[in-house]
């Protein structure tokens, strides 16, 4: 079984986090997941991250602890997906997604996430 290594972002804006919806067109498209993605050959989570988050958000980050990891079977691929604290100092720009969102654990029965997400979301419910 290869395991795909991605690594997501935990951005915080008091109460409330960042969550992102997956374009239409990719795999598990429109449903909501954490910004971030695969690592790519010799870069660590945390440089992958970076990079990711430049992409997909035009934001620089700083990358703290990791806050969660799981380990899901999709139908098409197993990932090992590790979530890390972040901070931003500018505004997350929406230059891949299909939306973003700001959102407080209350609210996460709203959205549709990502199925490997679920174990990190109900630790965010249940966290003070």
């Amino acid at each position: 079984m290869k395991v795909t290594e991605v690594a997501a972002a935990l951005l915080r804006r008091g109460e409330k986090f960042l969550i992102c919806r997956r374009p239409p067109h990719k795999a598990r498209g429109l449903l909501w997941e954490f910004a971030g993605g695969k690592l790519e050959e010799g870069e660590t989570g945390e440089e992958a991250l970076a990079r990711e988050c430049m992409e997909e958000l035009g934001i620089a980050v700083e990358v703290g602890e990791v806050y969660c990891e799981v380990l899901h079977e999709y139908p098409d691929l197993t990932v090992h997906l590790t979530l890390y604290n972040c901070t931003a100092r500018e505004e997350p720009r929406l230059l891949e997604h299909a939306e973003l969102r700001w959102i407080t654990p209350a609210e996460i029965g709203e959205y549709d996430f990502c199925p490997a997400d679920v174990p990190i979301l109900e630790k965010l419910m249940h966290s003070k």
